[in-house]
């Protein structure tokens, strides 16, 4: 596709009607039960911007489960119906009706790789592993997907940190993003797959300082600063999330993206039409990432910032490839899932499965609340050679940080 000869907007409506000639049965909605692997979906022709390929995804030949009952993150920062704060403070979070009396003793230090999140709306919450919350006193990233279930007491929220250089507090809760022109946003797939895969709090910050690194050379920051993250290019925080809203960086992001959010309405509109359910991602023409939801609704809602978070993956440098093709991306979301499976959760609202085979990882939850019973998302990841060779314990307590 030739980006200059028909504009953005126009490139990605372009890719968008590409749907309609696609062979074989389009899916029209999500699934009736539990998705066994992931080729039950069928790759649509891209949508196309530089370094950055999206595959749209539709289901083939299952019924929709009907309108899925959760909550997003940000929807629930937005009405103040959802609250993180730093474990330490739980007590103010304790509500009549989700409290018990005593349970805040558990929590009586505040710990780099635990919050507190309370649910006080009348829906289930859901969390995607890459979500970033900002303030406390560092940044974190939510380490895997998770449902919560509504007006519950206060949960430990399985959380690493992303802003290495900070432990004094920002604020006394947690956003969806820091202040500033951008929304809210996850973490790039680098990032994103440290935390889900290594889930070891060292390799996300050196993930994070290698993302920082590349995006400042990629697009110097407005006021670099000398320091750990490259010389005159390096930025003055250590924050992922604060160095994500710097103006250039930004603005290199927004390009990236600029052919699927210039046209968002009606890309939106039209993924609505084909029953889109995700997408598939190429970066520097290798297949790396795909995210898939239980309907288009959902899919929609959080479309703004993964598109956003693939696009940051974008602008970073990569080696040379040839662009990947409509049947590379169905190969990798058809591979096998099979292999190795680990599984956990919380008895009657979710389980949450990672299956590892060959170069590839993936994660489905699973919801197992009253109506549901059916997968709400997958991830689908290639594994870099760091994650596919070193997978670290996980501690059964969080490190427990002294002021």
């Amino acid at each position: 596709m030739n980006l200059g000869r028909i504009g953005l907007a126009g490139a990605a409506l372009f890719a968008l009607a590409a749907f309609e000639h696609q062979t074989g049965v389009l899916a029209h909605g999500g699934p009736t039960g539990p998705v066994a692997s992931t080729n039950d979906y069928r790759v649509l022709a891209p949508i196309e911007s530089g370094n950055l390929l999206l595959f749209p995804v539709v289901r083939a030949n299952s019924k929709s489960p009907g309108a899925t009952p959760f909550l997003t993150l940000d929807e629930g920062f937005k009405s103040g119906e959802v609250e993180v704060t730093e474990a330490g403070k739980v007590r103010g979070l304790v509500r009549p009706r989700g409290g018990r009396p005593g349970m805040d003793e558990n929590y009586r230090g505040d710990q780099v790789n635990t919050l507190v999140l309370v649910n006080n709306s009348n829906r289930p919450l859901l969390l995607l592993a890459g979500e970033i919350v900002t303030g406390g006193k560092q940044d974190r990233v939510i380490a895997k997907d998770r449902i919560v279930p509504a007006g519950g007491a206060p949960i430990d929220l399985s959380v690493f940190c992303i802003e290495p250089g900070r432990w004094t507090e920002s604020s006394a809760k947690f956003g969806a993003a820091a202040k500033g022109k951008v929304g809210s946003f996850m973490v790039q797939p680098t990032v994103r797959q440290q935390a889900m895969v290594t889930k070891d709090q060292e390799s996300v910050w050196a993930s994070v300082r290698g993302a920082m690194s590349q995006m400042a050379a990629a697009a110097p920051p407005v006021s670099p600063s000398p320091g750990a993250y490259g010389g005159s290019r390096s930025f003055d925080t250590t924050s992922y999330a604060k160095a994500m809203q710097d103006t250039n960086i930004s603005q290199k992001v927004d390009e990236a993206a600029a052919p699927v959010m210039k046209a968002q309405d009606q890309v939106i509109a039209k993924l609505r039409d084909e029953h889109a359910v995700g997408v598939v991602v190429a970066v520097h023409g290798e297949i790396v990432w795909a995210d898939l939801f239980a309907d288009t609704d959902l899919l929609s809602r959080y479309w703004t910032k993964l598109v956003r978070s693939y696009a940051a993956e974008s602008i970073t440098e990569g080696e040379g490839r040839s662009t990947a093709t409509l049947a590379d991306a169905q190969h990798f979301l058809d591979a096998p899932t099979g292999g190795a499976e680990s599984s956990e959760g919380e008895v009657g609202i979710y389980r949450y499965r990672e299956l590892k085979s060959g170069g590839t990882e993936t994660f489905v939850l699973e919801s197992l609340l009253p109506s549901t019973g059916y997968d709400v998302h997958i991830s689908k990841l290639k594994l870099s050679n760091q994650a596919a060779h070193y997978h670290a314990p996980v501690p059964n307590r969080p490190q427990i940080m002294v002021r």
